[in-house]
This record gives C-alpha cells, structure tokens and sequence, in this order.
C-alpha cells in the first residue's frame, strides 16, 4: 500500500513480443501466434471489440504490453463447461468480467421486463449473457479446469464488492466474490492492480495470498489482520445509526497482554511521564500512519440484510471511505468469514493514461463478427475518451463509486495523436469525430487547488450543495484542446456527444461560447434530471437555476454564432424522495418552457448507489444516521411509477386519463381544460378511461398532501447526468 506505487509503464518487460493484431479467440489463432498456451484468458459478457472504451481491449492490451499471452472469451454459453475450455487452462488465472454494463441492468428495463435488444451484442442480439454474469462465469471456469485461478473484476464485480440490494431480486445480496468464489476480486480504475497481480502470479504467488494490493477484495478467517499492529475500528462507533449490539474486539485480549507488560516494567500507569512538544506534521504523519493500519468494520451482511438503518450506515461508511488520499480498508463479514476491502485504488497519472491509451488497437471489431451490426460499437468508434471519474457524486449514478471523484485525464498530445490514428486507421472514418468527453465532457484536468486538501477531503461531491471553494474550474486547457483537435488536416468536425456538468460550465463562458460556436451539431444532450427542492436534494444537484443560466448563455452564443441549436433535457420519474406534487410542478416547468420530453426513464436501483439506499431503507444516508431520522419517500408501486412518468409526458394522449384522475385527486382539476394555461385538454367524448389506481395502492391525494416549500423559498438542486453521462447503457448506467 505505498502511497507513491509503481507506475504501471515501469512493470514493463525491455523486450516484448509484437502486438497481435487481434487477441486470440481460438486455438487457431493462438496457433498462428505460435502459442500452446494462455497466460491469462478473459472471459466477458460483451462481444470482442478491439478498442479502448471497451474494457476487455484494454485490460487484455495492458497485459499483452506487459509480455503476457492473453486470450479472450466473448459471450461463451453458459449452460455447460466446454465454451469455456476452447482456449485450454491458462497458465496463471482466468480473469472475469460481465462487460461494460452490470448484466442485470444489460439484460432488464426498470420495469423488470427484459430488453429487446443488447447493444454489446453482434446485431443487437439480446440474451447473450447470464444474469449476475460474473458469478456464472466463474462457475463454469471451476467447471471446465479444477483448481483454476480466479479472478473477478469490471463494473459489475466492483459496484457488488459489498452486500448490497439486488432491485432485480428485492433483497440484499452477499458480495459478488462470495457467489463467484474467486481468489481476488479488483474495483474501480484496476490497471495499476492488474498489473501488480499478473506479475506476482507470475513469479508463483497464488492470487489468494495477494492481501496487500490497493483496489482490491478477498475473503479471509474472520477476525484476520494483515498485522499485529493493525487496528480495528467499529464503523458504528463513527456515526452510530442508534442502538446497537455491542461487538467483541479481538484485540481487547492483546491489550491487556500490552498493559500487564507495561507493569512488569515497573512503571506504573498513573506515573508522571516527560513533555514532549510534537511539531503538526509530526502529528499529522503519526495520524496518517495510523489511518493506514486502520480497517473499519462495517456491519455484516446478516445485520445489513434484515436492518435497513445498519444497511443505510454501511452505505454511507463505504462512500464516506471512498478518497484514495484518506480512506481506509474495509471488512464485512459474511457468515464465519470476512470480505476484506484494501483502501481504493490510487488513480493513474497522466503519463500512465497515455500509456493506457497509447497501446496497439486494432480499432475495429474481431473480424469473426464479420459485418454485424454493434450499436455500442457504431456510437463510439469515432470517439476519444479524454478523462476519466466524476466529482460530482449524483446519487443515482455508479460512475463515481466506480471511476472515483478525482480526474484522471490523458495528455493534449496523446488525445491528438490517437484523433490521427482514427483517421488514419479506422474504417469509414469521414472527417468527424464524434466525442471528445468520458463520464463528464467538462471535467478536463479540472482537480483540487491544493493536493494536500484534495487527500483530506471527506465530501462526497465537490460540487454540491455548490461548487466548494477549492475546486478549480479553469476550462481553458479543454478550450486549447478542441482547437487544437480542430486544427489536424482531415479533421471537418467535432461534436461533444458526452454529457456536461452545466454548474461547472456557467463558471467559464469562454467554454460555453467555444462548445456552442463549434461542436454543436443542432442539438445538446443536457440533464437537470428535476426542478423541485426535495428530489434534487436526494440526487445532490444543482438547482434549476444553474440550468437556466446555462441555457440562457447556450442560446446566446448559439445566436451569435448564426446558429439555430436546441438543447435536450433529461429527467428522472420516481426518484426516492419525489412526491407527486413535485412531479406536478416539473411538469409545469416542462409545458412553460416549451420543452416535450420523447424518452424517458423512471429511476433503477443500481448496486452500491446512494439513491439505492435511500430506495430499500426508506433512509437518507447523506445526512448522519439514526432511528429516527429522516425518512425517505419511495415511489414502488406501479401506479405511482406509472403516474410520475405520465407528468413528464403530459402531451402525450395516452397518459391524459391517468393524469386527469391525479389531478382530481390532488385538488387541482384547474389544470384541466382545452386552455393554454391548463396542462391536459378535458375528456373528450368516447374516451376511454383505463388507469385508474389500482386497490390498495396510496391514494394520490394523500401523498401530495404534505406541506411544501414555498416556491420563492426553494432551494433547487439538479441530479448527476448534467455531469455527463453518454446516453448509452454504459455511460449513464445510474438510470
């Protein structure tokens, strides 16, 4: 756990084999390679697609820079253990993933009703992977070789390294390394720990014995320490959630060893001892030694599963322990044993970005797909991940408790120099590049003002409930790099197709100017996600007022520019903590504003997200946890699902019936009629009523009924995809 690691680049053998043009997928190729034998195969949920947005290109090019033979296996069957042997036993270990995507999320819609199609699947294809694919992987790889090496790791694993709820199966789920039985599970940005594993496998250490890498999880005898110097600290006694069962210290015994030791020296307890004067940083390195032999103990996965407020605790001790610069590991305990988390990854440099990126891509999809339609594929093909994490910590959205808060972004000459390989390389390639962005467009070397601040930070966004005074927002790096971008012969256009932090945005309008001026094409995907107080304030957004004064300066220099450009919100239905009445008044915003939602999408549960809590436990874990704290308005039942997305497509006649009863019920019938100031025409004749609500769910009325903020009081906050999430699966996986 050094605090200044390896870099990833200096692991690297002096002389390494040429980059194969794709990794091989067959023993046919491996043969043409010359190779008998795998070091390392991967096995993913997505199809094959030798590019860096797709994790299983760039892990398995890391690996191969790193002088490893290494094999893939996209999207095996998953009914027997032979898909999994067309490559032969790896000589080190297996290495598991779901894909890009959670596979529940992949595979079902917030209704719970499976899609129809799988944008990571050769002609969109749905049902090419298992639900929960990391734990069934694994099986069938036990299956196939005995004894094999297992790892687990991407987005799925790292969002289900603690117990968490499972929306698909309402309940609360062990660890994802407790189904898959692996030897070692990797969250977040796992190069760095990747790296560090295949080359201690390598050298003959079992991966189960690898207990001291950051990023990383494994299961351990319960109660065991790295060493006898080590602490433990009961979550519960840092931010009690209420009463709570005493917990035994396996360390109580050791100390009164320490203390008897102490008296058998002849000093005693009470004795007066010597001054010393220790200088603050004296005080403050002691302390942060300390922090790093420190494990907090969260509550178990038995106590977590049956109480919501322990869940609603440990939930907010994961992300309060979520800042590499100063958090610390984490255990649960699952049955007679513990899942061990080692504190975060430290985030790459930029020189090791540009190493990530830099790596031999074939661009392109394995040719076994032959001219298959890839959506996932077509959207981004032209596109250059410029950045990585997110700081502003929406509580629908998994990228942060994935990517991390801190910026981690490539050189200007290595985004420059991968746009001409693009035109030089890729197939189809016209002159326009398509993105230039990552989770959020804006984020651009955009980092803590003072890197000391930075590492003792404990806020959960940097951005909210504003923008924190440390927190530098110079955007004129990402201005000189879209000219610069702009400037390559053979480059006709750019567009920004990654969402933005519009909050952010309002503080350079330079930037605003050079976006609008230049890499606009008619249209911009935008996300205030809410305009009410209350469900902006679960989401930690920004109020609408930061929206409109986006808006106001987009339509500006969209004018100036001689341009006729639209923006395109998104919003959130039944977001924990939306009542109807918010819902109401969104949708009075929307009619206002001439604004007509066509897609929309009602709020999922995602593993280990903040709003996920807020949704089981019915408990707010952004604030400190007790008993009788806040309680949190969960929209579950159908009907009110149904209702809050009926609002924000209230031009729609197919949702006029539902809203006419809603209104009715809410007292405010004055909304109704054939008016410009009502929001839904009256029941015309012959109109079919068929939504009325069902038995036994709430009556709207009754959950309207509370007292509101006056408006002229509120103070609006908006949800996370302003930040900028691509509007694929992958990218705004918090929906």
């Amino acid at each position: 756990m050094n605090s200044v690691p390896t870099p990833i680049f200096d692991y690297a053998p002096q002389r390494r084999a040429k980059p194969a043009p794709f990794l091989p997928m067959s023993r046919a190729e491996m043969a043409a390679l010359g190779w008998d034998e795998c070091d390392i195969i991967l096995v993913t949920g997505d199809c094959y697609i030798d590019h860096p947005s797709f994790g299983m290109a760039l892990v398995g090019r890391l690996l191969e820079a790193q002088g490893f033979r290494v094999g893939i296996i996209a999207q095996p069957e998953w009914d027997s253990a032979e898909p999994y042997k067309t490559l032969g036993k790896p000589r080190l270990f297996f290495g598991i993933t779901a894909g890009n995507m959670d596979s529940m999320i992949n595979r079902y819609t917030a209704d719970k009703r499976p899609r129809s199609d799988d944008a990571y699947t050769p002609d969109a294809v749905a049902g090419r992977r298992p639900d929960r694919a990391v734990t069934v992987y694994s099986q069938r790889c036990r299956e196939a070789f005995p004894g094999v090496q297992i790892m687990v790791g991407s987005i799925e694993a790292s969002l289900r390294r603690i117990a968490q709820y499972d929306y698909w199966s309402d309940k609360v789920r062990q660890s994802a390394i407790v189904y898959a039985k692996a030897d070692i599970l990797l969250y977040g940005n796992a190069e760095r720990a990747l790296v560090e594993v295949a080359h201690r496998a390598n050298a003959g250490e079992k991966l189960k014995d690898m207990r001291d890498i950051r990023g990383t999880a494994f299961m351990s005898s319960h109660g065991w320490m790295p060493a006898r110097d080590w602490a433990v600290l009961d979550s519960t006694t840092v931010d009690t959630p209420g009463r709570v069962e005493a917990h035994p210290d396996p360390y109580a015994m050791e100390e009164e060893k320490q203390a008897g030791a102490a008296c058998e020296t002849g000093a005693a307890p009470d004795a007066p001892k010597p001054i010393r004067l220790v200088s603050k940083a004296e005080r403050l390195a002691a302390k942060q030694a300390e922090r790093q032999k420190t494990v907090v103990r969260i509550p178990a996965y038995e106590a977590v599963a049956h109480d919501p407020v322990l869940y609603a605790h440990a939930s907010r001790t994961l992300h309060l322990e979520s800042n590499p610069g100063n958090a610390r590991a984490l255990v649960q305990q699952h049955g007679e044993r513990d899942v061990w988390m080692n504190a975060p990854p430290v985030p790459l440099t930029t020189p090791e970005m540009d190493y990530v990126y830099g790596l031999q891509y074939a661009r392109n999809p394995h040719p076994s797909y032959g001219k298959a339609h890839i959506p996932a594929w077509e959207m981004i093909r032209f596109s250059i991940n410029i950045m990585r994490g997110c700081f502003g910590g929406c509580t629908f959205c998994s990228i942060t408790e994935h990517e991390g808060r801190i910026i981690q972004s490539r050189s200007e000459k290595s985004i420059l120099t991968e746009i001409e390989e693009i035109r030089d390389k890729t197939d189809g390639f016209k002159g326009h590049i398509s993105d230039l962005g990552g989770p959020t467009a804006n984020m651009y070397r955009l980092a803590c003002k003072d890197e000391k601040i930075e590492q003792s930070c404990r806020r959960l966004s940097c951005v909210y409930p504003g923008i924190c005074e440390n927190l530098n927002t110079d955007h004129s790096h990402l201005i000189q790099l879209y000219r610069k971008a702009r400037a390559i012969p053979g480059v006709k256009k750019i567009t920004i197709g990654s969402g933005l932090r519009y909050d952010i945005a309002v503080e350079s309008p330079e930037y605003i100017k050079e976006l609008v001026t230049h890499h606009v094409s008619g249209y911009l995907k935008i996300a205030p996600e809410h305009t009410e107080d209350a469900p902006l304030s679960k989401m930690m957004k920004p109020g609408i007022g930061a929206f409109e004064n986006f808006k106001r300066l987009f339509e500006k220099y969209s004018k100036e520019a001689g341009k006729q450009q639209y923006l395109i919100p998104y919003f959130i239905a039944a977001h924990p903590g939306t009542a109807d009445e918010d819902m109401l008044n969104l949708a009075l915003w929307l009619k206002k504003n001439n604004f007509k939602p066509d897609q929309v999408q009602a709020f999922t549960p995602t593993p280990m997200a903040l709003a996920t809590t807020m949704w089981h436990t019915r408990r707010n874990p952004l604030k400190k946890l007790g008993r009788s704290s806040e309680k949190v308005d969960v929209i579950r039942d159908g009907y009110r699902r149904k209702l809050h997305k009926a609002f924000l497509r209230f031009h729609d006649p197919e949702n006029w019936p539902i809203l006419r009863e809603a209104l009715i019920n809410m007292g405010r019938a004055d909304l109704i009629g054939n008016a410009p100031q009502h929001l839904i025409p009256r029941e015309a004749p012959g109109e079919r009523r068929s939504h009325a609500a069902p038995r036994g769910s709430q009556p709207v009325a009754q959950v309207a009924a509370k007292p509101r903020v006056p408006a002229g009081q509120r103070k609006i906050v908006l949800p996370g995809q302003g930040k900028g999430k691509k509007t694929s699966g992958k990218a705004r996986s918090g929906r």
